[in-house]
């Protein structure tokens, strides 16, 4: 029996999923360590998983948005932050900020691959396309941060963040062009941004700040 290979559409449902999941996650750990009510856990996390896809697709005037298309995802959603809401009240469980970053960087990488795949579907030009796979990768975050009353963190820590992603989007559009699998793009890239964004978590690297002289305030 011979086995058909995976079609884009379906590596792009499994990456996304499994992003959503991550981004909602980081969502959570976040509304958790501000203390929020079910509802802003909810939306919270729902802007965290969702709000860089939708932004995209917006853009791109994709219809329906991929929350639309996959609408168990929000019953997941829903579920998933009840369970996490009944776990973290049970045991106490402490939320830091740098536990956040680890589910983000892992829906980082596979939001960047997605995304940019997705632009480059609907024949959107090579930069065009890294930069919707940047802002499917970062819009999420940062809405979450906006609604958290903090600056975004892609903003703040100065360790790369929109960089991985960007490097991570030339990486589909490189991958694509010499015509490697639709899977094997979105798992390079993804697994690119993600190390990426884990290396500069572990060593501490820093992007260079903006300084200004006395004299220039």
């Amino acid at each position: 029996m011979v086995h058909s290979p995976i079609t884009l559409t379906q590596a792009l449902i499994g990456v996304e999923f499994i992003a959503t999941i991550a981004f909602a996650l980081s969502g959570l750990l976040e509304a958790a360590r501000k203390r929020l009510d079910a509802v802003g856990v909810v939306v919270v996390a729902g802007l965290t998983a969702f709000g860089g896809g939708t932004l995209r697709d917006v853009l791109l005037d994709r219809r329906p948005f991929f929350w639309v298309d996959h609408a168990a995802w929000l019953w997941a959603l829903l579920a998933m932050c009840m369970a996490a809401m009944a776990f973290m009240r049970a045991r106490h469980f402490a939320v830091t900020e740098r536990a956040m970053m680890w589910p983000d960087a892992v829906g980082l990488g596979l939001f960047t691959a997605s995304g940019t795949q997705v632009a480059l579907a609907n024949d959107m030009p090579a930069l065009v396309a890294v930069l919707m796979g940047v802002v499917t990768a970062t819009f999420g975050g940062v809405l979450r941060d906006i609604v958290c009353n903090e600056i975004p963190s892609a903003f703040r820590d100065h360790r790369p963040y929109a960089v991985c992603a960007f490097i991570g989007g030339w990486a589909v559009v490189a991958a694509s062009r010499l015509q490697a699998p639709e899977w094997v793009v979105l798992v390079t890239a993804a697994a690119l941004t993600t190390g990426l964004r884990a290396l500069a978590l572990i060593t501490g690297f820093k992007l260079p700040e903006w300084r200004v002289g006395k004299g220039d305030r």
